[in-house]
């Protein structure tokens, strides 16, 4: 009998050691766990966030590298015209020509009578520029060789303008536009997009004076396509391009304060959004009326 009165007493006393979390407890530790997710949770908010951002800043970044090594390397041919050149389509008088293309490296409004709106043009009150220019190649900015033999050269109008936030260009037949001969090929003159979420884009030009540049060909000043015809009119030829442009990152990323940009001679830009933005600028020297202008000097 003292046994089982041993035994039952052992069990008691384990009993009465044993316990459990109390409410408290539990209570605290939900809050700490609710505070470990909560962080945890902002963590990766935070770096889904940032990689967002990264992305956006870092597909605008690419962009604008691209649009301006692709306007600088269009833009370096501005103005050529090599009349020995075993390529060069000779089925007009191609020293008219050279003289044309020379005394025209960007084209002004009335210049053609076929399409007399084509040509240079400053936006007004901080609009977009439109751009255009002449030079010999063997295709148009579009990659068309407008009827010509693949490996032929002629003489080529380009034209760079923006339209609902895409840059675009379209070329032209220089020997079309001047009545020379009928248009053929992908002479449509369709735009084609070379990049998209462009929402500002201006261009001024670096002029020279024939008559006092002294060989050297440098700029003299950089005016708007409104002033190239009086600077003309006074003796200077271009030999310069300045390109500023801003580009829109392609999310939905915003910022809290909107971005101002000033771009060449204009006022300050503000895009009308709180959207990631970035300009990008260059100053292009073309070569071939440097070469030009040393050649008379």
């Amino acid at each position: 009998m003292s046994l089982f009165i041993n035994k039952r007493s052992s069990v008691g006393v384990n009993n009465r050691h044993q316990k459990g979390f109390t409410l408290v407890e539990i209570m605290i530790s939900m809050a700490l766990g609710l505070v470990i997710a909560g962080a945890v949770i902002q963590i990766m908010v935070s770096n889904s966030v940032t990689e967002k951002l990264n992305r956006a800043m870092a597909s605008t970044q690419e962009s604008g590298r691209f649009i301006i090594n692709r306007l600088r390397a269009e833009m370096l041919m501005v103005g050529l015209y090599d009349q020995m050149n075993p390529k060069l389509n000779l089925n007009v008088d191609i020293v008219n020509e050279n003289n044309f293309v020379r005394n025209h490296p960007v084209i002004l409004p009335n210049e053609f009578a076929v399409r007399t709106t084509l040509g240079a043009i400053q936006g007004s009150n901080g609009g977009n520029d439109t751009l255009v220019v002449s030079l010999q190649s063997n295709m148009d900015c579009r990659g068309y060789v407008l009827g010509y033999a693949n490996d032929e050269e002629f003489y080529v109008v380009n034209e760079y303008f923006v339209d609902d936030n895409k840059l675009k260009c379209r070329g032209f037949d220089g020997r079309y536009l001047r009545g020379q001969k009928a248009a053929e090929g992908h002479n449509s003159h369709k735009s084609m997009t070379i990049l998209d979420d462009v929402v500002n884009f201006q261009v001024t030009y670096g002029v020279t004076d024939l008559a006092s540049t002294s060989g050297s060909a440098i700029p003299t000043r950089f005016v708007t396509a409104d002033d190239i015809q009086n600077a003309i009119n006074d003796g200077k030829t271009i030999v310069a391009l300045r390109i500023a442009l801003v580009v829109r990152a392609d999310s939905d990323i915003t910022v809290e304060t909107k971005p101002s940009f000033r771009l060449l001679n204009e006022a300050n830009y503000t895009p009308s959004d709180n959207g990631l933005y970035k300009s990008f600028e260059t100053t292009i020297t073309l070569r071939n009326m440097k070469n030009f202008v040393r050649s008379k000097a």
